[in-house]
C-alpha cells in the first residue's frame, strides 16, 4: 500500500482519540500496545488510517467522515459484515482484526483490519510506474475479480439478507436522489431530468448477485505483478444488478476513444490499459452475457457518480474529511459533476438544455 510512514505523535492524527483506540484495542485484539497512527492519504468518503503496534505490525483503520452524516451512510459493520462473509471466497479481500460500535471510543464505529502489502492505482503517476503489460494484467484480473464476486453464491456466505433482491435499480434511484437533495450546492435541472429518464427506462433484472457499488481500479489493492490482492471501500455494498458494477467500472475508466471523456489524460489512458469497450466484452465473454444494455447501466452509473460526487465536494466545503493529504481541486471537482450528468444524458439520448 503506498502510505507514509507512522506519525510521531499519535495524539494529534485528526479523526483518531489515540487514548481511547489504544485501550479498545488493547482489550479487543491482540495488537500490541503502543501504537502510531497515519492517516492514508487518497480517501474522499471514509477515514482510513494505518497504524502500527509496537511489534512494527501495520494495520488498518476504517472509520466514517467527522461531522454530520447523510442517514444509511458510512456504515461501518457493514463494510465488516461482508470481508467477513467474503472470507475464504475468490474474492480477495483483507482479513479482518475487530469491529467497534461503542460511539465513546472514537465517535463513529470503525473497524481494523491487516495491512495489505501491494499498490493502489489512484492516480497516472501510479501508472506510469508500470509497464504495458503489468497494466494489460491487472485490467483482465479486475474483470475476473469482478466475476467471481457476481458468481458468488449470496445464501452459502450469509448473505441473502443483506438487501432485497429485486428492484435494485429504482432503489438506487431512490437513494442518490435523496443523497442529492440532502447534499447539493446548486440547483442542477438535468439531474431530475436523467433520473426520470431512467425511471422510464428501467430493463429487465439480472438475478441479483453482490453488487460491490463502487468496484473499480483505485478501490482494489493490486499486486505490483498484475493480480488484485484485496477488494477495498464496500460502504457502498448490497445484493442487486451486476451490470450496474460493470457500469461503475466503466464509469471511472477514462479511454481517449470515448468522446464523453474530457480534460487531462488519466490512469488508464496509458498503453496498456484496454478501452472501456475492450473491458466490457471481456465481462460479457466470461458471464456469458449480452452487452445491449450496458449503454443504460453507463448513464446510470454517471448519473449516481454525479450524485455521490456532489456529496464529496459538499463535505469539503464543509471541512468534514479531516487533514487530507491529497489536496483537492474544488472548482475542477465541482465542474466534474455536471459534466457526468451530460455524460449520461448524451448515453441516454436526451437534450441536455
Amino acid at each position: 500500500m503506498n502510505a507514509a510512514a507512522p506519525s510521531q505523535d499519535a495524539g494529534s492524527v485528526s479523526g483518531i482519540n489515540a487514548a481511547q483506540v489504544t485501550a479498545w484495542m488493547a482489550d479487543h485484539t491482540d495488537i500490541t500496545p503502543p501504537l502510531q497512527f497515519k492517516l492514508i492519504a487518497g480517501g474522499r468518503s471514509n477515514m482510513t488510517f494505518m497504524v502500527t503496534d509496537a511489534a512494527g505490525r501495520r494495520f488498518v483503520l476504517r472509520r466514517p467522515p467527522m461531522g454530520p452524516l447523510l442517514p444509511s451512510a458510512h456504515d461501518m459493520a457493514r463494510e465488516h459484515r461482508l470481508m467477513s462473509a467474503l472470507a475464504g471466497s475468490a474474492v480477495p479481500v483483507p482479513r479482518l482484526v475487530g469491529l467497534c460500535q461503542d460511539a465513546s471510543v472514537n465517535e463513529r464505529d470503525f473497524y481494523v483490519m491487516h495491512f495489505l502489502d501491494g499498490v493502489v492505482v489512484r492516480d497516472i503517476e501510479v501508472g506510469r510506474t508500470l509497464s504495458p503489460e503489468v497494466r494489460r494484467t491487472m485490467s483482465v484480473a479486475l474483470i475476473d475479480t469482478l466475476c467471481d464476486l457476481h458468481r458468488v453464491d449470496i445464501d452459502a456466505v450469509g448473505l441473502g439478507n443483506l438487501g432485497k433482491r429485486e428492484g435494485y435499480i429504482e432503489r438506487q434511484l431512490k437513494r442518490w436522489s435523496e443523497q442529492w437533495e440532502r447534499s447539493k450546492t446548486r440547483e442542477l435541472p438535468i439531474f431530475e431530468k436523467v433520473r426520470d429518464t431512467l425511471m422510464s427506462r428501467l430493463p429487465p433484472a439480472s438475478p441479483a448477485t453482490i453488487a460491490h457499488g463502487d468496484y473499480r481500479l483505485s478501490n482494489c489493492m493490486m499486486d505490483p505483478k498484475g493480480p488484485v490482492a484485496g477488494v477495498l471501500d464496500w460502504e457502498l455494498c448490497t445484493l442487486g444488478e451486476p451490470m450496474a458494477d460493470l457500469g461503475g467500472l466503466l464509469g471511472y475508466w477514462f479511454d481517449p476513444n470515448d468522446p464523453d471523456q474530457r480534460g487531462d489524460p488519466q490512469t488508464t489512458s496509458l498503453p496498456g490499459f484496454p478501452s472501456q469497450d475492450d473491458m466490457a466484452a471481456l465481462y460479457a465473454d466470461r458471464m456469458k452475457v449480452g452487452l445491449d444494455r450496458i449503454v443504460y447501466y453507463r448513464a446510470f452509473c454517471q448519473w449516481r457518480l454525479a450524485s455521490i460526487g456532489e456529496g464529496v465536494y459538499a463535505r469539503y466545503l464543509n471541512g468534514q474529511q479531516g487533514e487530507q493529504g491529497e489536496a483537492l481541486d474544488l472548482d475542477s471537482y465541482k465542474n466534474s459533476i455536471p459534466r457526468r450528468l451530460g455524460n449520461a444524458a448524451r448515453l441516454l439520448g436526451i437534450a441536455t438544455a
